[in-house]
This record gives structure tokens, sequence and C-alpha cells, in this order.
């Protein structure tokens, strides 16, 4: 099963190529669907690619959901 996660943007490099972060972890990401993004940006990222650009206090209220949907999982 393949999830949309929100991601920052770390870092931006030649050819769509860069890394986002998340949930403590940096991944690779192709950004070449959201030319306007740049680093510090919110990006939802499928498959291996930046789809769209978001809010800020989206992408935190839905990593925040990501985390309590684990949490129940755990008990």
């Amino acid at each position: 099963m393949c999830l949309a996660v929100p991601a920052k943007i770390v870092r931006l490099e030649a050819g769509g190529q860069g890394a986002a972060s998340y949930m403590g972890s940096e991944v690779r990401a192709n950004f070449s669907l959201v030319p306007q993004a740049r680093p510090g940006d919110w990006v939802i990222i499928h498959a291996g690619f930046a789809i769209s650009v978001v809010d800020a206090k989206e992408a935190r209220a839905t990593l925040r959901l990501f985390k309590e949907m684990a949490a129940a999982e755990r008990r």
C-alpha cells in the first residue's frame, strides 16, 4: 500500500531531485511536479514524487494523526 505523506523540503538539487524530512526520517524525492516549491516548504509525497505543496499547519495536523494511528495500533 502506498501512502501520501506530508514532508518538509530539506534541499533541492539539479534535475528536480532533492530531499524532504518527515517523522524523523529524510527521504529522497522528485520535485519536478511542484516547480514552485522551495526548501522549507511542506509538500505531499507519494511514491517518491512531491505531488502538491501544502500549508504547514495542515501538514503538521496530518502527521499528528499518523502518529495517533500508529500509537493506537500498538495497543
